[in-house]
C-alpha cells in the first residue's frame, strides 16, 4: 500500500530527532537533506543506463545500509558514498558525516548515523515505485523539510529557504505561464538558496525550460543542485560563487541574459559591495542608474536584475520595504528605474514571512519588454491577507490567488490595488511607499452625536449594509421603523434580531438558492448529475496534450479517477472550477469558498488522490501497532485510510450506530443520578462523607455494617461511619440511599457491558463489510459521503457567517443608541439621591 504524503513528511522529519540537540538546524538539514538524496537517486537510479545521476557501483542506499554499526561509520559514508556520488555528478555536497563536533565521537557517533539510516529503510520510502508519475512528491518533501528546518533555524539563519507561498506569487506573476516557453527559455536566480524559487517558476512554464542558479553558500549551492535533481530538473546549471563580487553566469567580459529572472536576496546586505568596484563597476550594472550605498545592498541585488535581463526580460525581486522611500543613493536609483518605465508592479506582502527577518517585504516587478510605453506602476498592498502560523504569518491559499488575479488582470480594488500613473509618482518624489497610493486603513466606525443625544440609529450606519438590503430589500424594512428624518429604531426586539434575519423569507430564499448553487457544483463533480454518465472502469483522465493546463486536459469526474492520475493537476482543475462558479455571486466571497477547499485537500483530500493514483479504489484495512519503550508491540485496532470506519457505520449500520447512541444516552443518565445522589449526601456530615471511595465494594460493606450492627466498629482504612443520628436519619434511611446508589452502579455496570459488547460487535460488522464493497460502492462513500460532503458542511458555514455578521452589526447599532444621554443623565441622578438617601441614613451627608 503507497505511504500517505502526510506519513512521508513524518517519516522524513522523524529522522531529524536523532540529529536534534547536537547542532543547529542549518547544520542538521544538511545530513538529512543527503540522506534523503542519496536514498531517493539509489531507488530511482541505481543500474539503470543513460539516467540524468549516476550512481557508482557500490555508493548506493543499500550500501550504506552495510555500514550500520560499524566503528568508523561516519568516514566510510565519506568515503565510500559522498564522495563516489558527488565527484560522479559534480554536486559539490559539503556535508562531513565524520564529523566528532556535530554527530559526537565513538559510539554516540555510531549509534546516531545507524538510527538516521534506519529510519530511511522504511519499505514505504521506496521511491523506486511510480507513484503518481508528473506529481513531485519527494520534491514537496523537501520543499516540506525545509520549511520546517527554516522556522527551527531562528531569525538568524533562514535565508536559505523562501516561503513556498511567495515563491508560487512570483512564478505566477511575471508572465512565463502564458508565455511560449521553450527548452532554449531561460530563467535564472543570481540568489537561489535552496532552489526553491527557481523551481516553482520553472513548475509554471508551459514546457521545460533551462534554470541557472548561482549561490554563495557552499552547502547550500549542494542542496540546491540535489533540489534540482529531486524536482526532476537535472540539467539545471547551479554555480557557487558571489554573484556580486564574481557573477558566473557571463558572455565574454559581460554578464550573461536571460528571459526571466527572480531573487530572494539578502534583506540590506551590509557586505554587498565587499570585492565589488564600485566606482567603475565591469559589467555596467550600475550605470546610468547610480551606485547603491556601501551598507545597503538592496538595490546592488535589483539592479544585477536588470542588467541580466534581456531587452524582453522579465523579473521578478523581494526586497524589504525601505526600497520604496529610502532617499538619498537609492532616491536616485529609484527615480532613474521608475523613468525608464522597467518598473511594473509593487505588491506589498505582510510583515513576518520571512525566515530570516520579521519586518515586512515588497515584491517589485521587473518588466523591460514594454518598458516605453508604460504610463504607470500596478500597486498592490496585500499586508493585510495572512493567517497565523505558530511565531511567523503565512499567506493562505485564498490570499496567494487574490493577489496573483488582481496582479495579472489588473483591477483596481479600493483599499487593495490600483494602478498609479508616472505624474502621480513624480508629484510625491518618486516616492513609492504604498500608503501614499493605497489607504488600506479601515474607516473607524463613526459615533453619531445626534443619535446619542436624542436616540435613534442613523440612517448611514444602515445604508452602509447596502450589500445585505441589494439580496434581501424587504429584510431592512422588517428589522427598522421610522424614528424621525435620518434615523431609524429597532422593529423587533433586540433578542430577536438572529431569528428575523434567518426567518425573513428573503433571506431564506438567499440561503436556499446558494445551497442550491453549491449542489449544482456538487453535482457535476461528483457525477450524479444530469448529463454526467456512470464512469467506466478504469477509465483516466483523458489527456490531450503533456504540460497543458489541466482545467483543459480534465473531462472526467472525480469517480472516474484512476491509478496515475495527477492530484496536483486535480486540485487546479477542482479549485478554479470553484472559484469560478462562485464568481460574482452577492454576499459569498469566492476566497473564502475556495480556501475551504483548499483547506480540506491540505487535511484529507490530497492523501486520499494520492493513495488512489498510487493504488486504484481499494479501502484496505490494516492494524494499527504501537510500540512501547520496550520495543514491544501492542495491537491498537484497525483504520482504513481511504475510507474511514465512520463512513461504513453511517452508510451501512446507521441502526446498530443508533442503539450504541440510545445505550450512551441511557449510561450518562444513570451516571449523572449517580452524581447527583453522591452530591445530595455528601459534605463533612453526608452519608458518603466516611468513604475513602465511593465504589461498588465499599457501598455494599457500608450496608452490611449498618445491618449488622448500627455502631459497629469501622473497618480498617475507613473513616468513622457518620452516626444516623448526627445524619438526622435513621439507619433504614441512609441503607435506602445506599442501595439506591448500588442498584445505580449495577444498572451503570450493565449499559456499559452492553455498550462495550455493541461497540465490539459494530466494529465487527464495519471490518467484515470493507471485503464486500464493490468499487463504485468506494467511490461513492469517498466522493459522496466523504469529500463532498466534509467541502458541503465548510461552504454552507460561510451562510452562518454572513448572518451572523448582519445580526451582530444590527444588535451593535441599536444597543449603541438605544439609551439617550438625557434618559442616562436622569437616571444617573435618580441613583445618585438613592445612593445620597442611604449615606443620610447611615449619618453621612455631603457638604
Amino acid at each position: 500500500m503507497a505511504i500517505k504524503k502526510s506519513e512521508l513528511y513524518s517519516s522524513l522529519w522523524r529522522s531529524c530527532d536523532e540529529l536534534r540537540g547536537g547542532m543547529d538546524a542549518s547544520q542538521y538539514k544538511d545530513y538529512v537533506l543527503v540522506l534523503l538524496f542519496i536514498k531517493y537517486v539509489s531507488d530511482k537510479y541505481a543500474g539503470i543506463p543513460y539516467a540524468p545521476i549516476t550512481v557508482p557501483e557500490g555508493a548506493g542506499f543499500k550500501d550504506m545500509v552495510a555500514l550500520k554499526g560499524k566503528p568508523d561509520i561516519g568516514d566510510q559514508i565519506n568515503k565510500k558514498i559522498i564522495d563516489p556520488i558527488d565527484k560522479a555528478n559534480k554536486l559539490s555536497i559539503a556535508v562531513d558525516f565524520n564529523d566528532p563536533v556535530k554527530l559526537g565521537s565513538g559510539k554516540e557517533m555510531v549509534e546516531k548515523l545507524t538510527s538516521l539510516i534506519a529510519i530511511f529503510e522504511n519499505p514505504a520510502l521506496d521511491f523506486s515505485k511510480n507513484r503518481a508519475e508528473g506529481d513531485d512528491i519527494l520534491g514537496d518533501a523537501y520543499e516540506f523539510l525545509m520549511r520546517h528546518f527554516a522556522v527551527d533555524s531562528g531569525k538568524s539563519k533562514g535565508q536559505f529557504y523562501t516561503p513556498a507561498e511567495v515563491s508560487r506569487i512570483i512564478a505566477q506573476i511575471i508572465g512565463i505561464r502564458d508565455a511560449n516557453t521553450r527548452s532554449n527559455t531561460t530563467v535564472y536566480d543570481p540568489t537561489c538558496g535552496s532552489g526553491s524559487l527557481l523551481l516553482k517558476v520553472g513548475d509554471e512554464a508551459s514546457a521545460k525550460v533551462t534554470l541557472y542558479g548561482q549561490e554563495k553558500d557552499a552547502a547550500t549551492s549542494g542542496l540546491a543542485r540535489m533540489n534540482m535533481i529531486l524536482h526532476d530538473q537535472a540539467t539545471a546549471l547551479i554555480l557557487q560563487g558571489n554573484t556580486l563580487a564574481d557573477p558566473k553566469f557571463k558572455d565574454g567580459d559581460l554578464l550573461k541574459t536571460f528571459d526571466y529572472v527572480v531573487a530572494n536576496p539578502p534583506f540590506s546586505d551590509k557586505r554587498w559591495s565587499n570585492g565589488v568596484d564600485t566606482g567603475n563597476d565591469p559589467y555596467g550594472r550600475f550605470k546610468h542608474f547610480g551606485t547603491p550605498p556601501d551598507k545597503q545592498g538592496d538595490y546592488a541585488y535589483l539592479l544585477h536584475i536588470v542588467r541580466s535581463l534581456k531587452s524582453t526580460g522579465k523579473g521578478a525581486c523581494i526586497l524589504p520595504h525601505g526600497v520604496l522611500f529610502r532617499g538619498n543613493a537609492e532616491a536616485e536609483i529609484r527615480r532613474n528605474l521608475i523613468r525608464k518605465g522597467y518598473i511594473k508592479g509593487i505588491i506589498g506582502l505582510p510583515a513576518n514571512l520571512f525566515y530570516g527577518t520579521g519586518i515586512p517585504a515588497c515584491i517589485i516587478v521587473i518588466d523591460k519588454e514594454d518598458a516605453h510605453a508604460r504610463k504607470g506602476i500596478f500597486m498592490i498592498d496585500a499586508s493585510s491577507g495572512y493567517m497565523k502560523d505558530g511565531n511567523k504569518n503565512r499567506l493562505r491559499a485564498m490570499d496567494i490567488h487574490k493577489i496573483v488575479d488582481i496582479f495579472n488582470k489588473r483591477l483596481e480594488i479600493p483599499k487593495y490595488a490600483r494602478m498609479v500613473g508616472f505624474e502621480e509618482i513624480e508629484k510625491n518624489e518618486f516616492n513609492l511607499n504604498l500608503p501614499r497610493y493605497i489607504d488600506s486603513q479601515e474607516p473607524e466606525d463613526q459615533q453619531d452625536i445626534e443619535g446619542h443625544l436624542r436616540g435613534g440609529i442613523p440612517v448611514a450606519d444602515i445604508d452602509a449594509l447596502q450589500r445585505y438590503w441589494a439580496v434581501c430589500p424587504n429584510l431592512k424594512t422588517a428589522l427598522f421603523k421610522d424614528n424621525r428624518p435620518g434615523y431609524l429604531d429597532l422593529a423587533v426586539d433586540k433578542t430577536a434580531i438572529k431569528s428575523g434575519i434567518y426567518g425573513h423569507p428573503q433571506f431564506a430564499a438567499f440561503i436556499a438558492g446558494m445551497n442550491a448553487h453549491f449542489e449544482a457544483w456538487r453535482s457535476k463533480w461528483s457525477g450524479n448529475g444530469n448529463g454526467n454518465a456512470e464512469p467506466q472502469p478504469g477509465l483516466a483522465p483523458q489527456i490531450e496534450e503533456p504540460r497543458q493546463p489541466y482545467a483543459k486536459r480534465l473531462h472526467t469526474t472525480l469517480k472516474q479517477l484512476a491509478p496515475g492520475h495527477h492530484p496536483k493537476e486535480l486540485i487546479a482543475a477542482l479549485s478554479e472550477n470553484l472559484l469560478a462558479h462562485y464568481t460574482g455571486k452577492a454576499l459569498i466571497d469566492k476566497y473564502d469558498v475556495y480556501q475551504h477547499l483548499m483547506d480540506y485537500w491540505a487535511e484529507t483530500m490530497q492523501d486520499d488522490c494520492y493513495l488512489i493514483a498510487a493504488d486504484g479504489w481499494k479501502a484496505e484495512t490494516y492494524r494499527i501497532i504501537e510500540k512501547d519503550k520496550k520495543g514491544k508491540e501492542k495491537d491498537k485496532g484497525w483504520t482504513c485510510d481511504l475510507l474511514p470506519k465512520a463512513l461504513i457505520v453511517a452508510r451501512y449500520f446507521a441502526g446498530e450506530q443508533k442503539a450504541i447512541n440510545q445505550l450512551e444516552t441511557g449510561l450518562e443518565t444513570v451516571s449523572a443520578q449517580m452524581g447527583e445522589l453522591e452530591e445530595e449526601h455528601g459534605g463533612e456530615e453526608g452519608i458518603f462523607s466516611g468513604f475513602d471511595k465511593i465504589n461498588k465494594a465499599s457501598v455494599a460493606d457500608r450496608i452490611k455494617e449498618i445491618a449488622g450492627n448500627g455502631n459497629a466498629e469501622p473497618q480498617p482504612g475507613k473513616k468513622p461511619a457518620v452516626g444516623s443520628a448526627e445524619l438526622g436519619l435513621g439507619a433504614p434511611d441512609e441503607i435506602a440511599v445506599l442501595k439506591t446508589w448500588l442498584k445505580l452502579s449495577g444498572e451503570e455496570a450493565a449499559l456499559r457491558k452492553k455498550q462495550k459488547d455493541a461497540e465490539a460487535a459494530l466494529d465487527a460488522l464495519a471490518y467484515a463489510k470493507y471485503p464486500e464493497l464493490t468499487e463504485t460502492e468506494i467511490k461513492a462513500l469517498v466522493v459522496d459521503d466523504k469529500w463532498l460532503a466534509s467541502l458541503s458542511a465548510a461552504i454552507h458555514g460561510e451562510m452562518d457567517c454572513i448572518s451572523q455578521a448582519l445580526t451582530l452589526r444590527v444588535k451593535e447599532l441599536a444597543e449603541r443608541y438605544e439609551t439617550p444621554v438625557p434618559q442616562i443623565s436622569l437616571r444617573v441622578e435618580a441613583l445618585e439621591a438613592k445612593v445620597n438617601g442611604h449615606l443620610q441614613k447611615m449619618g453621612f451627608a455631603w457638604n
